[in-house]
């Protein structure tokens, strides 16, 4: 698929205790990106609960449910690709970190569930475990637009560049990774994974974070959420392609990475 120009716009917002109140600032704030021209909007992970094990299970919801029935309803009345940052997803007695993607129609276009849970351990930093509440999505995630191809991926699913490689050979053209970094990752890797995804694929990678609110339990890092483009548009990435041709020159007789399951959405 051929990329064209467009307007992407991130969103970012304090997120608070207050789901309600959390829903009217989205709603709101993606009518501002539409009315200056964004046509695909992403938003920040967990953007409808605080961040965290202990609030994961309060405030999951099923899909379709209250949030994705608001995120569907701005999708069509700005008619827009709304990527639906993530919100925790109940599902067969399950919980997840899920992603909705809604098209211009209100369309669910596909749920992707983050792949790699946020396990980590800092002594004397940061601890931090998912896995302790919520279980891994099993599928890549992919969606197309009138502009270009998107691969989409949550937070930690940044690290793993074979999921970017993965995106780029299932021909796309800009990666979305709604993410809540921490205090002490997000100083140390947040800008840094991006530029390397973007790099690395020869592809657009744009993030978005919840604002930062020091007295919530969890501090995201990123007060500025982020896009990795050209002033140039879109056709500056076609133009990389053909003049650094890496993707025709890998050595697939040497190394190859694959998908052990296919699968989108």
């Amino acid at each position: 698929m051929l990329a064209t120009l467009f307007r992407l716009a991130v969103v970012q917002l304090q997120v608070s205790s207050d789901k309600a109140n959390n829903l009217s600032k989205v709603r709101r704030l993606v009518k501002e990106a539409a009315g200056q021209g964004g046509k695909v909007v992403l938003l920040p992970e967990c953007f409808n609960s605080p961040y965290g094990t202990s609030f994961f299970s309060k405030y999951a919801e099923k899909i379709p449910g209250e949030t994705t029935q608001m995120l569907s309803e701005v999708a069509k009345e700005n008619k827009l690709h709304l990527v639906g940052g993530s919100i925790p997803e109940e599902d067969g007695g399950k919980l997840y970190n899920t992603c909705a993607v809604f098209g211009p129609e209100g369309e669910l276009i596909l749920k992707h569930r983050k792949i790699h849970l946020f396990d980590i351990d800092v002594p004397g930093k940061i601890r931090f475990q998912e896995s302790e509440t919520l279980s891994p999505g099993n599928s890549l995630s992919t969606f197309d637009t009138p502009f270009c191809r998107v691969g989409v991926g949550i937070c930690y699913d940044m690290r793993f560049a074979e999921l970017a490689q993965l995106y780029n050979r299932k021909g796309c053209q800009l990666l979305v990774y709604p993410g809540a970094f921490n205090m002490t990752t997000g100083p140390a890797h947040w800008e840094l994974l991006q530029r390397a995804r973007a790099l690395d694929n020869q592809t657009y990678v744009a993030t978005a974070s919840p604002a930062r609110d020091e007295a919530a339990s969890y501090v995201a890092w990123d007060c500025r959420s982020t896009d990795r483009r050209a002033a140039a548009g879109t056709t500056y990435l076609a133009d990389v392609r053909q003049q650094i041709p890496i993707s025709s020159q890998r050595r697939d007789d040497l190394y190859a990475v694959t998908a052990v399951q296919q699968g989108s959405g």
